[in-house]
Parts: structure tokens; C-alpha cells; sequence
């Protein structure tokens, strides 16, 4: 790690730093209520509290249920003495207040968990948890910046810059390839050893990895495989932190210098030949390889391959798992000519790790650009949808499934539109805000009026820019006096909030729940019928009965000691349903609940490639597709959430400039045929582009293709004939003609059913 290095730990979850003499790490409690635990360990396995200053007598038995363990647990098993495991020092209680901090001092070596575990009473009263940043600056700047190890290892070596090394991997082995300073391109090679001893040759061939497997950049998941020239997988792709690594070209060669006025700059096809020599592989002047942190594009209107500096960071890496026993290569690129390198070639660090071990499939996530990288996880409800299929894809920082073995998206795009059925949203972001001003700061924030918001009750809303333009969209549930929660899609709001709550000295608190509230939807027209069989309520709140549309309660499973849930009536499909957002502690008692009372309804679980299909048709916006950039709530089509009679909010003058000379609209287009558009394709009135889509899908119940479009303001009227080009936008086209929408249930009555 870096000196200075800022880490942070979410609620529900915990973080591992190697510890070293004379090492401070302060803990400051960002947004207040967090209980923080420290569990440091020696290397002997046992726990020393004496290691950063800890009394013995405060040591506490930790739950392990409430926060994802997962990793520590892992680690536990194989480095840690029995009677010490499961214990911790409660160094922040849930009272602590936002700002608060500790500093503490590392007197010996260790390695230190954090955990921050979550309050069931969070669901009542709002406010649980929040971030917490721990900046860490050692005593000794390491001489190169490495990331805490993912399991056992076998061997790990330094690729010195500008120079190669060839290794043995065994199949079941991972290898995780790590950029120590940032920026360093590092290309790699793996051959299959069997093949070698029977003097034939057989590689990592890109051209056939990318047919393999659907796209230029492999990935934890379905498609995650590099493959030889017969078909053969010989790496899976584990863990990636960058997400950006070239699969176009060639590792750098000695006539690409020379052509530049380098003749004898040493390069890595050479550098591969020599660290293969010793296995009898043919020399090549230009070797094909994976580039990984090199980051190439191919614009889609410019045939030319591009590169810039890397995205990668110290200590970023990309982690892989021998299919088959294998002979790898692995270089760090001698380019300082090009900004590939960041004009400075450094090292290439190198681990291999024993087979047989516990390492996460996941990819980085980062809120912004600035933002410290999230490895994507599994989500409280993984232990049942992972035994219903495999498809999964990142959303945010979770996996969720796409669809499900048993049904797939076709069956339970039905199941949502007949009868019912769960969904995992877990990734959906969660904060609460709440304090004196907390209705002062989301009135002026938020384009709906909040004084309206009557407890138990939500609403749909915008936040906007200064422009106008859309930051993020959500429900706003008013679930205690001077408490809300905001349940929205991007970490971009809590920023948005802070910034303004201090530009305008509120006394609020904005804490972040993140994935330790998991939460299901349960959509369909018997979604109700469902729910009857599981829902207690108290007298004092809402029962399921009388939950209005947008309407929240607390609730429990079946009576009053039954697992307590937030239960609100809302979802994202335009069906009756309702969303259940608990701990995650209960989140597998809750599915199986959930399944077991909908069994007699043909209950089905439901994957995103339904959701998508049936958000389309019920004219519902997402941000990348409908808004997001400039674009401002009116163009979005989210015009309908903006309450003009409201005398200031954030982006209000703005758009009411724009409301009175709108330029462009979002429309629904309906197809004559099944081929739908793609996102972006542009559309056409004859020979000019007037628009473009944002959303298409095939619609089951319409029996064509349907999209959403924003077109210029002059083209927007209903059954105006345009078309869609496809292609190079000429070459091919798909007519069609403007409508309305919901193209489903326009008037929104099984909502309100």
C-alpha cells in the first residue's frame, strides 16, 4: 500500500490492512452511527489487541451475521488459532457522531480486520451505519505497492521493468498479474505445457477468445475465457480491477520502434522469445499477447486502433485461474514513447496462488473516478439465486442474475405480467437523511414537493443540476419524523446532498446503506395475495390492506418476533407490486418465505433481461439510456416528476427556460416488425437524422418491437412515420411511427390495482 493510502469501509461489510511498526492509520466516521470493530492479529494466528494499542479486557464475541464475512472468514480458516477467531475490539458504538476519529499506532506487526456489522433496528428508525474512512500512512514507504493477498501462494516473483519472465502455472492455480506504480502496461502469454511436450504449439489466440467469447475484454462471469487455436480454454478470468485491457494488437516489437526512429529499443516480443527460450518455443518477431492495463479502443466511426495512458492504479491487478497446466510469460513493457506507460516504465509484480482456494469472482466499481475500487459481490440473497442459474452480470458492485435455468426471461417476463414474482435489486442505493433540516435540504434538492410527503408515504423524484440535467432518479419514502430514505440509482446523489447540506449549513446527516439493506421486488398482479400469507404489521403503522400506491410500512415474517423489513408498494415494472428491504442477516429466511407462500401462485424468480423488456414497455427511464450527461429532466421524458409550482429547487429556472422553447422529447416508437433497435442508433427522416434511441426492446405482449427515442420537438407528434437506421445509419432501415407511452397500461391502473 501507498503512504497517505485512504481506504473506506461500508456498513455491513469489513476491509483487511497488513499492519507494519510505527504504521498510523486514523478512523474517522464520515457519516456518524457506525460500529466499528478491530480484530488484529498476529502472525502467529492469535488475536493482540496490544498490536495498535487495545486493552484485552474489551474484547467481544463478534456476529458474524451481520455483515458480509465472507472474506474473513476465508481468511480465518487458514491463518487464524480457533479460540481467536470471531473476536473483536468495539472501537465506534452506533451513537458516534458524524466526524468523529481515532488514531491509532501499530507497535508490532499484524494483520488488521475492520468490520462494521449492521443494526436490525436500522429498518425502524433510519440512519444505521454509514461510511467510514480509514487513512492510513506508514512508518516505512514500501519500495513497491502490492495488494493484500488473496489466498495461500505459492511462489511470487517482480518482473523488473523492460524485461520478461516465464513461469509454470498448474492447472486449478491462479495468477494474479499486479501493476505495482500504476499505469504499467504488462503483456501476457500462456501456452498449454501438454501440447509443448509433444512439440506443438498451441496459445492464447485473441482472435479466437473474442469469438469465444462475444466481446473484446474478457470478464469475471459467463464471459471470462482466454482460448488457444483449437477452441481450448486455458484461463478463467477471476478478478479484475481495471476492466480495461487491449485484446487488439501485437505486444510491442522492435520494427514498431524502429519505424519511429528507435532502432534497438528492447521490446517485449523479443523479451517473450528470450523468457520462452528455455522451453523450446520458436522465436517470433511479434508475439501475439493479452495486454493487460493497456488501454485501446476502436471508436465505432473510426476504423483506426487508439490508445492513452492506462486506467490502471497501484496495485491494481487481474487475477486468473489455470484451466490446464500451462507455461506462462508475463513482461513489463519497456514503451516510454508512447503514454501507454504513463511515459515510465516500471515493474510487473507476479503471484500464484495454491489451488482449491475461496476467491470471489469480481470486477471493480468505482462511484466515480476518484473513487476508491469495489470489488462487485454476491448479494445477501446469492445462496438461493446462485442454485437457480448462472447468469449473472455486475450491477454496481453486486452480482445479479440475469435470468434464471428453469424459466428464462421469456417465461418470466409472463410470470410478472400473469401472476408474480421475486426479484433480487439489491444494488439499488439506499440513504437515509434525516435530521432537523432534513426536509429543508430534499425540498430544495428534489424536484417534487416534500412538504407534501406525509409519514409512510414516498415519491417519486429527480435530482437535478443547476442546468437542469438529471443526476439521479428515485423513490423518497418518509419513514419517521425528520427521517427519509432515498432509494435511488447512483452513489452520485449522497455527494449531491453533502455538498448542498454544507453550501447551505443544514443540520443533517446523510448516512449510506449500500448492500447492507438487500432488498427484493415482488411484482405482479398476485403479488398482493402473496404477501398476505407473510405480512404482520403493528396497529400503529399501515397494514398491507391499506398500503396505497407508493405507500411504506414496517412489517414482520408472519407475528411480532417474525424478521422485521421495510415493505413498500412500488417497483420498476408498472405491475401491482411491492418491494420488501431488510437485513441482510434475514435476506435467505425472506426468500424462502417469500417462495414457499407463492408456491401456489406459480411464483418465479426474475432476472434483469425480463425487467428490461417490461421497463420498456412501461415507459419507465434509466439513467445511461434516458438520461444522464446534459440531459435535462424535460428531454428525459421525466418531465411529469417536476413540480413547477415549487418556488426554488436546484436546476427549477433552468428548466423552466427549457420547458418554454423545448428543442427535443422523448417518444415511444412502435415497429412494424420483431428486430428491435440498439441503444444509440440514430433515427431518420429520410435522409436526416432527427433523433435517437434510448431504449428498445421486442415486446411479448404487443408482439413487435418497441423503443423509446428522443427526437427533435418538430417530429414528436403522434403517428408521425420515422425510421431508425441501422448500420451506418443508411445502409439499413426499421420504420416506424411515433406513439405514446406506457406502450402498456397507459393510465398506470395495475399499479394502482
Amino acid at each position: 500500500m501507498d503512504a497517505a493510502e485512504i481506504r473506506e469501509l461500508r456498513p455491513g461489510e469489513c476491509i483487511q490492512i497488513p499492519l507494519q511498526p510505527g504504521d498510523l492509520f486514523r478512523i474517522e466516521n464520515l457519516e456518524g452511527g457506525a460500529e466499528v470493530y478491530a480484530l488484529p492479529y498476529a502472525p502467529s494466528g492469535s488475536l493482540t489487541g496490544a498490536a495498535i494499542g487495545l486493552a484485552a479486557e474489551s474484547v467481544r464475541k463478534i456476529d458474524l451475521s451481520a455483515f458480509d464475512a465472507r472474506t474473513y472468514e476465508s481468511w480465518v480458516s487458514q491463518h487464524v488459532a480457533i479460540q481467536s477467531a470471531n473476536l473483536g475490539y468495539r472501537i465506534f458504538d452506533h451513537k458516534t457522531e458524524p466526524g468523529d476519529m481515532l488514531t491509532f499506532e501499530a507497535v508490532s506487526q499484524c494483520i488488521l480486520w475492520l468490520v462494521a456489522p449492521t443494526r436490525l433496528e436500522t429498518l425502524h428508525e433510519g440512519g444505521g451505519g454509514g461510511v467510514v474512512q480509514v487513512h492510513l500512512t506508514r512508518a516505512v514507504t514500501p519500495s513497491i505497492s502490492l495488494p493484500a493477498p488473496l489466498g495461500d501462494i505459492r511462489d511470487e516473483f517482480t518482473v523488473d521493468r523492460a524485461t520478461a519472465r516465464s513461469y509454470r502455472v498448474n492447472r486449478g492455480e491462479v495468477i494474479q498479474v499486479i501493476d505495482v506504480r500504476g499505469r504499467q502496461c504488462s503483456d501476457f502469454m500462456a501456452l498449454r505445457s501438454d501440447a509443448l511436450d509433444q512439440g506443438t504449439e498451441r496459445f492464447i489466440e485473441s482472435n479466437v477468445t473474442r469469438s469465444m467469447v462475444g466481446g473484446a475484454y474478457p470478464g469475471p462471469g459467463l464471459y471470462d475465457k482466454f482460448y488457444d487455436q483449437d477452441m481450448q480454454p486455458l484461463l478463467n478470468v477471476v478478478q479484475d480491477t481495471v476492466g480495461r485491457h487491449d485484446t487488439f494488437a501485437l505486444a510491442c516489437t522492435a520494427r514498431g520502434y524502429e519505424e519511429r526512429g528507435f532502432p534497438g529499443h528492447v521490446n517485449c516480443s523479443d523479451n517473450i522469445s528470450d523468457a520462452l527460450d528455455e522451453y523450446g518455443v520458436q522465436r517470433r518477431r511479434a508475439w501475439p499477447a493479452i495486454n493487460f492495463f493497456f488501454n485501446s479502443w476502436i471508436l465505432p466511426t473510426d476504423n483506426r486502433l487508439q490508445s492513452d495512458e492506462a486506467w490502471s492504479r497501484p496495485g491494481d491487478y487481474v487475477a486468473m485461474q489455470a484451466m490446464d497446466d500451462l507455461v506462462c510469460v508475463s513482461t513489463a513493457c519497456p514503451d516510454d514513447i508512447d503514454p501507454i506507460n504513463g511515459w515510465n516504465p516500471t515493474e510487473i509484480h507476479v503471484r500464484i496462488y495454491r489451488p482449491e482456494q475461496s476467491i470471489r469472482r469480481s470486477v471493480a466499481y468505482r462511484a466515480s473516478a476518484q473513487s476508491e475500487a469495489i470489488l462487485s459481490q454476491e448479494s445477501a440473497f446469492h445462496p438461493r439465486t446462485s442454485k437457480l442459474t448462472q447468469r449473472f452480470s455486475s450491477a454496481r458492485d453486486l452480482w445479479l442474475p440475469d435470468a434464471y435455468a428453469g424459466t428464462g426471461a421469456i417465461e418470466e417476463y409472463w410470470a410478472c405480467r400473469e401472476g408474480v414474482t421475486v426479484q433480487d435489486l439489491s444494488s439499488l442505493r439506499k440513504f437515509d437523511i434525516m435530521g432537523p433540516d432534513a426536509g429543508a435540504l430534499l425540498q430544495h434538492a428534489m424536484t417534487r414537493n416534500i412538504a407534501k410527503l406525509a409519514q409512510h408515504r414516498g415519491m417519486y423524484s429527480l435530482l437535478c443540476d443547476d442546468t437542469g440535467a438529471v443526476i439521479d432518479d428515485g423513490t423518497l419514502f418518509h419513514i419517521a419524523p425528520q427521517v427519509f430514505r432515498w432509494c435511488c440509482g447512483s452513489d452520485e446523489s449522497a455527494r449531491h446532498l453533502k455538498v448542498l447540506a454544507q453550501k447551505m449549513a443544514l443540520r443533517v446527516w446523510i448516512k449510506s446503506q449500500y448492500s447492507a439493506m438487500p432488498n427484493i421486488a415482488i411484482q405482479g398482479p398476485r403479488s398482493r395475495e402473496v404477501l398476505r400469507k407473510l405480512v404482520f404489521t403493528q396497529p400503529q403503522v399501515p397494514d398491507l390492506e391499506n398500503l396505497k400506491w407508493f405507500g411504506c410500512t414496517v412489517a414482520r415474517l408472519h407475528d411480532r418476533d417474525g424478521a422485521p423489513f421495510m415493505l413498500t408498494r412500488s417497483g420498476f415494472t408498472g405491475e401491482l407490486g411491492f418491494e420488501i428491504f431488510c437485513d441482510r442477516r434475514n435476506a435467505v429466511e425472506i426468500w424462502d418465505e417469500m417462495m414457499t407462500a407463492g408456491s401456489e401462485f406459480g411464483i418465479a424468480p426474475m432476472g434483469n433481461t425480463a425487467l428490461e423488456m417490461i421497463r420498456i414497455e412501461a415507459g419507465l427511464m434509466v439513467s445511461g439510456a434516458e438520461f444522464g450527461g446534459d440531459v435535462d429532466a424535460l428531454e428525459a421524458g421525466l418531465g411529469f416528476a417536476v413540480d413547477f409550482k415549487k418556488e426554488n429547487f436546484v436546476g427549477r429556472a433552468a428548466l423552466v427556460r427549457n420547458a418554454e422553447n423545448p428543442k427535443k422529447k422523448l417518444v415511444g416508437l412502435i415497429f412494424g416488425g420483431d428486430e428491435h433497435p440498439g441503444h444509440g442508433d440514430g433515427v431518420f427522416l429520410g435522409e436526416r437524422q432527427v433523433g435517437l434511441v434510448t431504449s428498445a426492446t421486442h415486446s411479448p405482449i404487443l408482439e413487435r418491437a418497441i423503443a423509446l427515442a428522443r427526437v427533435a420537438i418538430e417530429y414528436a407528434d403522434e403517428g408521425t412515420a420515422l425510421e431508425v437506421g441501422r448500420l451506418d445509419g443508411h445502409m439499413k432501415r426499421l420504420s416506424g411511427q411515433v406513439s405514446p407511452f406506457p406502450f402498456v397500461d397507459p393510465k398506470r391502473e395495475r399499479a394502482r390495482a
